[in-house]
């Protein structure tokens, strides 16, 4: 299945951050972009002329850019954890707190779709392999974990939404 033919399940949050982004690109700077360009197109030669070069360029990003946030938001599947039946289990836009068993260690995470992921923010996508393991679990549930660098042990200290 490609990339777009996929759900994309996201957050309210993170819809609106991609709607604002599309807005501020479609509505706010390409516009810009297209005026310098006309302008520059207006000089004459367009072979040496940088703001009709980078702006050509800018534009070609911009449109790019719009397309697949476009396509992203047409796939979403907008996930209102306020929503959520069963609070003690851990669900797309869970708040997790985990206790890592190998080294000691305290985390917290977000479980959120695949254009929220921040890791200084703890947001991990929910198909990471740590988010898939804890799928489901509950608060004192243990789950090992295999991620690329290495394999983990990790038991669920509290789940809010």
């Amino acid at each position: 299945m490609a990339l777009t033919d996929e759900k994309n399940y996201i957050t309210p949050e993170g819809f609106a951050r991609l709607q604002a982004e599309f807005h501020q690109l479609y509505k706010i700077e390409r516009p810009e972009v297209v005026r310098t360009v006309a302008w520059a197109a207006s000089n004459g030669d367009r072979s040496e002329n940088g703001d009709y070069i980078y702006g050509k360029r800018r534009l070609r990003q911009i449109d790019s850019r719009c397309r697949h946030l476009m396509k992203r938001m047409d796939f979403a599947v907008i996930v209102d954890s306020k929503e959520q039946q069963h609070l003690e289990k851990i669900y797309f836009g869970a708040w997790v707190t985990v206790f890592n068993l190998e080294d000691d260690s305290e985390h917290t995470y977000r479980i959120v779709g695949k254009d929220e992921i921040d890791p200084n923010k703890g947001y991990i996508s929910w198909v990471s392999p740590l988010a898939k393991a804890l799928h489901g679990k509950s608060i004192g549930d243990a789950v090992r974990v295999q991620t690329p660098k290495s394999e983990g042990e990790f038991e669920v200290i509290e789940v809010r939404y």
